[in-house]
């Protein structure tokens, strides 16, 4: 740039031929100067800007620099005032669209989250409701009568897909659900209402709910545990003050020996639960008559277990 700024102070200086002369000797130095800088050369674009040039195969030539071509340093005050044919602006351009890209890719995606979830709601939904109108309420039980007893009597409106018997067993007020493999059998069922079944004619109603389906996992697997069911009884409402060995104690004297109990509870239920297994099915059966009988300050209530008590496995420590 001292080149141009010697051109024009001759220009000011000289006249006539002499300073045309001078003048067309310095503007052609200057010419063949500027001839030898490549404006694209690495030292003059923005490291901002490199990538994106280098990925361009129609500007492939950009790290070819120039022999005379002068090292290019620009202070921060280059990238933070806009400098540079306004590459700060094209930087922040690309993050905003890049930003714009990733926040719309989000929302696709929460969208169709969402929309699963929804359709997910809706076919569980839809699946409790057919469930629902499969399922009857029957009031008024006998405490003679088992689920087997109702499963068999109802077999005759149709396949009984799940019997579950609720309630004291010592109480007229037991009540049970009995599910259908379809709505058919459940509308047959309500026909049998006033049956004799036992001392006391039961009562059938359309259910409001449907059957809460046990964990699959815990049904016994096998013809071993099969036999462990019929062993095992299954009691609620216990005293969160009674322990486990009060528990089996209390079993033990009035039904028979156990073999293994299961004492379960949290902070969120004022009470808890127990998994019982005897040695002997009778004395399993004899523990259905202690519902209502006081286990610690609360009475206890005994049903027939569907899971067995499976033995815990023990954690396996390794060695560091």
């Amino acid at each position: 740039m001292a080149v141009v700024e010697n051109a024009i102070r001759s220009g000011d200086q000289l006249s006539g031929g002499d300073q045309d002369q001078d003048y067309q000797s310095d503007v052609k130095k200057l010419v063949d100067l500027l001839s030898k800088l490549n404006p694209s050369a690495k030292e003059f674009v923005p490291s901002s800007r490199a990538g994106v040039l280098a990925v361009d195969g129609r500007q492939s030539g950009v790290h070819r620099l120039s022999a005379d071509a002068p090292v290019f340093v620009s202070s921060a005050e280059y990238y933070g005032n806009g400098g540079g044919n306004g590459s700060n602006k094209d930087s922040s351009s690309d993050g905003s669209s890049v930003n714009q890209n990733n926040q719309q890719h989000r929302r696709r995606r929460n969208g169709y989250n969402q929309g699963r979830r929804r359709m997910n709601e809706r076919a569980r939904r839809a699946q409790k409701e057919e469930s629902i109108r499969r399922t009857v309420y029957v009031s008024d039980i006998d405490q003679q009568v088992t689920e087997e007893h109702l499963a068999e009597l109802f077999s005759y409106c149709g396949k009984v897909v799940d019997c579950r018997v609720c309630g004291d067993t010592n109480s007229v007020l037991r009540f049970a659900f009995i599910e259908f493999a379809d709505d058919h059998g459940a509308r047959a069922a309500l026909s049998l209402g006033g049956t004799m079944l036992g001392f006391y004619p039961v009562r059938v109603l359309p259910s409001k709910t449907a059957i809460l389906p046990v964990n699959p996992t815990f049904l016994p697997k096998s013809d071993d545990e099969k036999e462990m069911v019929t062993r095992t009884v299954y009691c609620t409402n216990i005293d969160k003050k009674v322990t486990q060995t009060e528990v089996k104690i209390f079993f033990d004297v009035i039904c028979g020996e156990v073999s293994r109990l299961r004492l379960l509870g949290d902070h969120v239920h004022k009470t808890r639960i127990a998994f019982v297994e005897f040695v002997q099915a009778e004395s399993a059966i004899s523990a259905l008559n202690c519902s209502g009988m006081l286990l610690g300050e609360l009475p206890i209530r005994v049903s027939p277990s569907k899971t067995p008590v499976r033995p815990r496995v023990p954690r396996q420590h390794f060695a560091n």
